[in-house]
């Protein structure tokens, strides 16, 4: 198993106490229709984790793979203008969130970050999320997810 994945498996164990099945696929999963070609799932059972600039804070997003994200709707949410609300750099999920685009799981992050959680996700008994890396994900019912994670349930699609 990769060394990320390894450690998103630990991390969720002794953080949250869940035991991860992590699934890892060498063709990659970088977007929600790899991920879900590989795992053989619908599209928008992929719960992609966005995160996003939010006036002064950094904020994630878990997202159905078969969603838009509404920056607008996150503005909201927020209680800010829209042109306050935009992708967060890079260099800065890496630091802030501990993980990297493609990889960042929705909860065992190093920084204690607000999360919504999309309400497309709640219609499924099991969605996937990323486990650490662009190549493994893992399964969890989307109420699990929620609670491990601390989301808020909000509409955050287009």
């Amino acid at each position: 198993m990769h060394e990320r994945a390894s450690e998103f498996e630990e991390r969720a164990e002794n953080e949250a106490g869940f035991d991860v099945d992590v699934h890892e696929f060498p063709e990659g999963t970088k977007t929600a229709a790899d991920a879900a070609a590989a795992i053989g799932c619908d599209v928008a059972q992929i719960a992609s984790s966005l995160v996003f600039d939010a006036g002064d804070d950094l904020v994630v997003v878990v997202t159905s793979g078969a969603n838009r994200m509404s920056e607008e709707k996150l503005a909201e949410l927020r209680s800010l203008s829209e042109s306050e609300v935009g992708m967060a750099e890079a260099d800065e999920i890496r630091e802030v969130v501990g993980w990297s685009i493609g990889g960042v799981p929705p909860f065992c992050h190093d920084s204690d970050l607000p999360v919504y959680l999309d309400e497309t996700l709640t219609n499924f008994e099991t969605v996937w999320g990323a486990a650490g890396t662009p190549k493994a994900v893992f399964p969890i019912s989307p109420e699990k997810l929620r609670e491990l994670s601390g989301a808020t349930v909000a509409d955050v699609s287009e």
